[in-house]
């Protein structure tokens, strides 16, 4: 992935949350819903790493990315807020996202935070690489965090937030089992291949001897 690329992708995360946010049917309010949420930049930085053939560029790139992403999220947020979609509206509404309230905070605290987590997460994309069981646990990452937000955050904002913020998180996590049991048998799959492939070789080159 081209340097502007990977910045362009976090640009795009950042803005995407916010507009999806701007409508008013169920498919924006689900989009919404999601790309605010944390798993969805885990693997944007994780993607950038994994994409990337160096390891010092695959942690530079994911933490400027995820920046810049943060930024643009928080910019846009000031320029038009409003209460975010899945938030109900007599839920208490944070500082930074009402009207005429500054991000400066928010930005300096999440953008920093984001720089921080982009690297190593981006190193774990880098790592992803590596063929076979060595690289499964790694690869194995971003459906792990997207089950355990999904299940947190079904546990403690489900009963306020409503259905479709219910079924959104239902939905990211069977999505996220799905994911990791593909991921598992594709690697159990690409092994057994593997073997298959030095094997017969050796056994064909053992009944030559036996003529």
């Amino acid at each position: 992935m081209p340097v502007a690329g990977s910045l362009g992708a976090g640009l795009l995360l950042g803005l995407a949350g916010p507009v999806a946010g701007k409508g008013d049917n169920a498919a924006c309010t689900a989009a919404s819903i999601v790309l605010s949420s944390g798993w969805p930049w885990a693997c944007y930085a994780f993607v950038v790493g994994f994409l990337r053939r160096s390891r010092i560029e695959s942690a530079v790139l994911a933490s400027l990315g995820l920046a810049v992403g943060v930024i643009t999220y928080y910019l846009f947020k000031d320029m038009d807020p409003t209460v975010p979609i899945g938030m109900d509206s007599a839920t208490s509404v944070p500082d930074g996202l009402r009207s005429g309230a500054s991000s400066g905070g928010q930005i300096l605290v999440w953008g920093t935070a984001a720089f921080l987590f982009g690297a190593p997460v981006g190193l774990v994309g880098n790592v992803a690489r590596t063929p076979g069981v060595g690289g499964l646990p790694f690869r194995l990452l971003v459906p792990l965090i997207a089950f355990f937000e999904g299940t947190e955050r079904l546990g403690t904002e489900a009963h306020a937030q409503g259905t479709t913020f219910s079924l959104t998180w239902n939905v990211v996590r069977v999505a996220a089992i799905l994911s990791a049991a593909a991921l598992v048998g594709h690697t159990v799959w690409s092994r057994r291949a593997r073997r298959y492939d030095t094997e017969e070789p050796a056994e064909a080159g053992l009944a030559e001897k036996r003529r």
